[in-house]
């Protein structure tokens, strides 16, 4: 899927629950991180090795390259991506909608998603083809961008995008806050004056959410959290939502803000336009060999919280 195609696709999802897949990987793709040399390296040894394990098919590509990645994607069984968390997440918004699990190899400074280290990955990727993992579902949420229709005209939907992480509207470059009025399920919220508001996904609470002191979520909750940034004599609470709900933005005409998806991709909201977030239909599956119970352990060594 490119980042600028509109799904159409229905916005709920059934429930996934992580389950055992076929240890019969008949294709797999590598991304490696096109500012990383090492990873472009480590690509190649990894090819090498699948292909020494008996894996058929093997093809590389760069993280970046969306429309390059989506097109092998329908035959795929396995991404395999180089690089940090963010590498994971252009990935998750391609090959989600295509129910491709991930195997992240990490590369970068801080990452919660990744599950092999560079220097130790040839034993646990021999396990995996072999069958011997679980697979970690997470939810997404998928937001829209649409223009007020005039008359009793339906609303023109501009842009529409998943994010694994988190959608942000925010005030942007200017120093000064943005008025938010927000819906959920179609009745008033409360209309936020801030710098910005996180909608996040249990992934994303680890992420920006946290900075602004948001609660943590487990990775496989089905929950929307919606949270202030900096509110300003307004509320100040996170607000923690069932899978399912449609929350509805519309920031008051002082001046226009932007909406970023997954801290990757930017889009300037006009005065005429809602922002409207929901869950997406498509889960982001991980493949995992740690204890099930890994992500608590795993938050408190990287945050330096273990006592």
């Amino acid at each position: 899927m490119n980042d600028n195609q509109i799904d159409s696709a229905p916005l709920l999802a059934p429930r996934v629950e992580p389950a055992a897949l076929s240890h019969r990987f008949r294709a797999i793709g590598v991304l490696h991180h096109p500012k990383k040399p090492e990873s472009l390296e480590l690509a190649q040894e990894i090819e090498e090795h699948l292909r020494g394990l008996g894996v058929g098919e093997i093809w590389q590509a760069s993280a970046w390259a969306s429309e390059d990645v989506a097109r092998h994607l329908p035959d795929v069984n396995l991404l395999i991506t180089l690089g940090g968390d963010g590498t994971l997440l252009r990935a998750a918004r391609i090959g989600a909608r295509y129910d491709v699990p991930m195997l992240g190899v990490k590369m970068g400074r801080l990452g919660f998603l990744a599950e092999l280290a560079p220097d130790h990955w040839r034993e646990p990727l021999g396990e995996i083809i072999a069958g011997r993992f679980w697979v970690e579902a997470r939810l997404m949420v998928r937001a829209r961008v649409e223009r007020t229709g005039h008359n009793g005209a339906a609303p023109e939907v501009l842009c529409e995008y998943d994010a694994l992480n988190d959608v942000v509207l925010s005030r942007g470059d200017l120093a000064r806050v943005v008025r938010i009025r927000a819906e959920l399920d179609g009745g008033y919220l409360t209309t936020y004056t801030c710098d910005g508001l996180i909608i996040s996904t249990p992934t994303g609470s680890t992420g920006y959410a946290l900075a602004v002191h948001g609660p943590i979520l487990p990775p496989e909750a089905r929950n929307i959290l919606v949270i202030p940034i900096a509110p300003h004599l307004s509320m100040d609470r996170a607000v923690v939502l069932p899978e399912g709900t449609e929350v509805r933005l519309q920031a008051l005409p002082d001046y226009d803000p932007v909406l970023t998806v997954d801290g990757q991709v930017m889009v300037a909201v006009g005065h005429d336009h809602e922002v409207v977030v929901g869950s997406s239909p498509h889960l982001a599956r991980f493949i995992r060999l740690r204890e099930r119970s890994y992500f608590y352990q795993s938050l408190m060594d990287k945050l330096s919280w273990a006592g």
